[in-house]
């Protein structure tokens, strides 16, 4: 999923379209697969003002509207 296509999702789920969540939606689509944390450093590095309690939050609605998929990582010794 492209991030026009992750933008809309959250335009016809009645979500506001700022510039972070842009930003954030560029990232996921640009970095498929990779970990939370990754996204945060990335986000981070794109823009320092967005917090990264912003960035758990948007992949949290993104998970809630069918946009991304969590994928729990249990680590095995």
């Amino acid at each position: 999923m492209n991030d026009e296509q992750i933008i809309m999702m959250l335009r016809n789920n009645g979500m506001r379209i700022t510039k972070q969540r842009k930003i954030v939606a560029k990232v996921i689509a640009e970095n498929n697969g990779v970990s939370c944390k990754t996204i945060c450093c990335i986000v981070k590095n794109r823009d320092e003002s967005i917090g990264t309690a912003t960035v758990y939050r948007m992949i949290k609605e993104l998970e809630d509207i069918g946009a991304v998929e969590r994928i729990d990582m249990i680590k095995h010794n």
